[in-house]
């Protein structure tokens, strides 16, 4: 964080300082909400949670090095009470990131955010010093804590923004207002709390509403709800996609034997190849909305191609793809689940297992509403018509539907099982699993199927695998 006074800051969050012997001592380490990751000079936010009350570690944090604690009571050691610490926070990142000379870049979507806003990281650091949200911590928490990572040397701050209803990109862009917007796509994932895909591109839209008339709006052509959005923006607009009208474009997209997409990148600058190190076709339009974002900060195409094609996972449990020593491929892409995450996940699969046989172990995909029913079933369907060798589905009932709906596509029989737990895929696997076997492993993140692939992992004499696309 940039240096900042303890007077400054409870000035700036309209805050009362309590038990601080000297306000102007400076803040200059990270805000953290965990106590154990204090670092000397930074400051704690307390949360009262369901579960953990943040401001019984508010000793442990001074302990540790913390300037002083964030909190909304007084708490015994140094402390600037304020009446909302998640206000707080916004209103201490919205100032320091007024301060600041850097480039803001934001990105929304219904799936692809958080590899995406990994890939332009992983292109803008090339430039200059970038910042950027680490995992998925895009609410209105995970957001300003990420902002004030930033300092003086930062000039890219690159933030994904997250949504669960109409109003809540509104907020964050106006904690952080970006110059670039980003926008990949509308699709069904928490359709259950917006209401519809209508809905949901309302919410993705405030996003490029928020630009200013100097900024650019970064839109999938591909996407009829994306493309639209150019109606709600003063900012110029830039198309990204397949379409023959988008102004950065993937032509002769194919996959490797691997896997790996392999295009031909086409700008405004001019074309190159490029061939990923990420795995499944999805990437590809990931890679084009990453690729509209460097060409806009003046990088040139071949250096894009370059930085596309050497670039990996930074977030975990994402197309996470490990060998094990006896030749089964686990991949690990428990993090999140979404109908059109899964759609590509299992084609994906499809096109690294070509020759070998192929396992979907999937869970529940949470927060659909009336639509899970019908989006379970496509996809159990969807693994039949892939010629998926077998699904496991694990999990409560959303997680039946998917073997029921591969069952009824009328082809597998026995060649899908349903199981009620992780440890029971988990023997399933065990016992059946040889040499040469793919395996993906995905579910929304409450099923914590990363467990079954850390057990597979685990379960060969103890070695450690070698990790790719990392």
């Amino acid at each position: 964080m940039i240096a900042l006074s303890l007077a400054e800051i409870a000035s700036l969050v309209g805050g009362q300082p309590h038990d601080i012997p000297d306000t102007g001592r400076l803040v200059t380490g990270s805000v953290v909400i965990d106590s154990r990751r204090v670092e000397p000079d930074g400051l704690f936010a307390a949360f009262a949670g369901a579960q953990v009350d943040g401001h019984d570690y508010a000793e442990r944090a001074i302990a540790s090095g913390a300037a002083a604690v964030l909190a909304t009571r007084p708490v015994g050691v140094p402390a600037i009470v304020v009446p909302d610490v998640t206000e707080a926070l916004g209103a201490l990142a919205r100032a320091v990131v007024a301060r600041l000379g850097t480039t803001l870049v934001a990105l929304t979507g219904s799936a692809g955010k958080t590899s995406t806003k990994d890939l332009i990281a992983q292109l803008l650091e090339r430039k200059a010093p970038t910042v950027w949200t680490p995992g998925s911590l895009n609410n209105e928490i995970g957001l300003p804590i990420t902002a004030l990572c930033a300092t003086e040397d930062t000039r890219h701050l690159v933030l994904e923004m997250g949504a669960r209803g109409v109003g809540h990109i509104r907020y964050l862009t106006g904690l952080t207002p970006p110059s670039i917007g980003v926008v990949l796509n509308v699709g069904t994932a928490h359709i259950g709390e917006f209401g519809g895909r209508e809905q949901i591109a309302e919410a993705k839209g405030e996003l490029v509403e928020s630009l200013p008339a100097d900024g650019v709006a970064v839109l999938n052509a591909d996407d009829p709800l994306v493309r639209a959005m150019a109606t709600r923006t003063k900012a110029r607009v830039l198309l990204f996609g397949e379409a023959d009208d988008a102004d950065v474009r993937a032509e002769n997209v194919r996959l490797t034997e691997q896997g790996r997409p392999t295009f031909t990148l086409h700008t405004p600058s001019g074309c190159s190849a490029v061939t990923l190190r990420l795995y499944g076709e999805h990437h590809v339009s990931n890679a084009l909305a990453a690729a509209a974002v460097a060409h806009e900060l003046d990088m040139s195409v071949d250096e894009i191609a370059v930085a596309l094609s050497e670039a990996g996972n930074l977030s975990r449990w994402r197309m996470e793809v490990t060998e094990r020593p006896d030749g089964v491929t686990v991949v690990n892409d428990a993090y999140n689940a979404n109908p059109e995450s899964m759609r590509a996940a299992l084609r994906a699969l499809v096109a690294m297992g070509k020759g070998r046989r192929t396992w979907a172990v999937l869970g529940e995909m949470a927060e659909l509403g009336d639509e899970a029913l019908a989006e379970h079933d496509a996809v159990g369907r969807l693994a039949v018509r892939l010629n998926v060798s077998k699904l496991v589905a694990v999990g409560g009932r959303e997680a039946s539907w998917l073997q029921l709906g591969a069952y009824n596509e009328g082809s597998w029989g026995e060649e899908s099982v349903y199981v009620s737990d992780t440890q029971a895929a988990v023997d399933l696997l065990r016992g059946e699993l040889r040499p040469g076997d793919v395996v993906l492993v995905k579910a929304s993140r409450s099923v914590g199927l990363e467990r079954v692939a850390a057990a597979l992992l685990e379960s060969t004499s103890g070695a450690e695998g070698q990790v790719s696309g990392r």
